[in-house]
């Protein structure tokens, strides 16, 4: 079993930034491909960013193209989400999913963390 924590949320101002982290424990000897997906109240999940464990190959959706980056450390088990030049449509609840077969899988979800993007 794997478990997966998100942190780094919070509240920024429009055209700020904020770098989330995704930290996987437990049976973590399997390396695995990293999706972050957020939701937005009355929305439908959607995937924001992925990246490959085998070839570090990303994908990124393209409504944050261009301002989010993804990456991961193996030896700490962490990937992260570079966030800049946010936006209020930004807002949304930001979650973490692992997979150890397919690119932007979701075998293993984490708790979500909040994002916020006001003045």
């Amino acid at each position: 079993q794997v478990q997966v924590v998100e942190s780094g949320g919070g509240l920024v101002q429009p055209g700020g930034s904020l770098r989330l982290s995704c930290a996987a424990s437990g049976d973590t000897h399997n390396d695995y491909n990293i999706a972050w997906f957020r939701q937005a109240p009355g929305d439908e999940r959607e995937g924001v960013s992925c990246i490959s464990n085998s070839d570090g190959f990303t994908y990124y959706a393209n409504s944050v193209k261009g301002r989010f980056t993804i990456s991961k450390n193996n030896a700490k088990n962490t990937a992260y989400l570079q966030m800049n030049n946010l936006r209020p449509e930004d807002t949304a609840v930001y979650y973490c999913a692992l997979s150890s077969r397919h690119l932007c899988g979701t075998d293993y979800w984490g708790q979500g963390t909040q994002v916020t993007v006001s003045s």
